[in-house]
């Protein structure tokens, strides 16, 4: 009864928002030039701080030709969707359209709980739809086809992209002591940062002098206090640093700052906080789960072995085994580093991640 009524007031909540944005989708017509519709609804609209799925859009949007509403080819990223999708899709498909989809994750048990199906429902709908399917990493096709059903959508894998201009190592020397972790992006849960912050005693008894610095927002209750408190309680509250929200500029900055980037969530399905870590010549200790072994070769960093796709359970790396990680990493970090910055020129280059997407473009617009 108490979920039906929350949908029955969500609904109506929703209506003048709806009839708002059907109202400007009117306007929409078939372009003959081919151009791509990114973050349609504002999605990179408002002065938002662009983070997450959203932040590919950038690229596309700085790459390709791009109107609002003069298009004929309609793309959508599955983490950063703009309000009431499938009411625009409708709408596109009316007119002659045609509509990519970038899958990124799934809901399943695990994070998801009972709601799992809320976020795969849409998802479903929308990638069954789609003219062609982009793939983040071979394992978001494979967690797709595990809860959305298989799908006969043509397709392509690509890993998300970095400007890899503006991030880049920087050429001033970092102070070799403290070594400095980064435990960044939207932290979701909480043992993926508390197990950071267990990781800095463990350290510290070795004679490696460490700080941490959590940037991103914290998404569970009280997550905040539990964070310092946990800190505190561990007598190392001096070490470690919060950051909250942050924009691009500031990512570099965070990159360029610090030795590596600490990354234990698991089953994260192609994370660009990852990718632009390498790019600045950071190499990643992390989960080896996910997308994320597809992304960081042995020589970049140290993964850890954790059960493989288990969807009801988050298994998440200890702090005794990213200490061990950091310290097997440690005599070979600036070799490490190298590689990760000479990986990232090959993997996540966004100049030819845009190039796939006109050849996608134009393959689909063609047909």
């Amino acid at each position: 009864m108490l979920s039906n009524l929350r949908a029955q007031v969500s609904s109506l909540l929703s209506t003048p928002q709806r009839l708002h944005q059907h109202k400007e989708w009117s306007k929409i017509t078939h372009s003959s030039n081919q151009t791509v519709v990114l973050g349609f609804g504002g999605v990179l609209s408002g002065g938002r701080l662009i983070h997450g799925g959203a932040v590919k859009l950038l690229s596309l949007r700085n790459g390709l030709a791009n109107d609002e509403q003069h298009f004929n080819c309609l793309y959508l990223v599955s983490s950063a969707q703009p309000d009431f999708a499938e009411d625009l899709l409708k709408i596109c498909q009316k007119k002659g359209i045609r509509f990519i989809w970038n899958q990124n994750g799934v809901g399943y048990p695990a994070w998801a709980g009972p709601t799992a199906e809320l976020h795969n429902a849409p998802m479903r709908r929308l990638r069954a739809t789609a003219d062609f399917v982009i793939y983040q990493s071979e394992f978001c096709r494979f967690s797709a086809n595990q809860f959305l059903g298989s799908c006969d959508v043509p397709s392509k894998i690509l890993l998300n992209p970095v400007d890899l201009a503006r991030f880049c190592p920087t050429n001033l020397p970092k102070p070799q002591s403290p070594l400095r972790l980064l435990a960044m992006g939207t932290q979701n849960y909480a043992a993926r940062v508390l197990c950071v912050i267990d990781a800095l005693p463990e350290l510290h008894r070795t004679g490696i002098e460490a700080t941490l610095t959590i940037a991103g927002g914290l998404l569970w209750k009280n997550a905040e206090a539990q964070v310092a408190e946990h800190a505190r309680r561990l007598g190392v509250e001096a070490s470690v640093f919060r950051v909250g929200e942050f924009s691009q500029d500031m990512a570099v900055s965070l990159y360029r700052s610090h030795h590596l980037l600490v990354h234990p969530k698991y089953l994260d399905p192609c994370p660009t906080v990852v990718a632009e870590a390498m790019a600045c010549g950071l190499p990643v200790v992390g989960s080896k789960s996910g997308g994320v072994p597809e992304m960081v070769p042995e020589d970049c960093g140290r993964l850890i072995q954790v059960p493989e796709n288990d969807w009801s359970n988050l298994h998440t790396p200890d702090g005794k085994q990213i200490s061990k990680a950091i310290t097997d990493l440690l005599p070979e970090i600036e070799c490490a580093s190298r590689a990760a910055r000479d990986h990232a020129l090959t993997a996540f280059d966004s100049v030819k991640w845009v190039q796939d997407h006109q050849e996608i473009c134009s393959e689909v617009t063609r047909n």
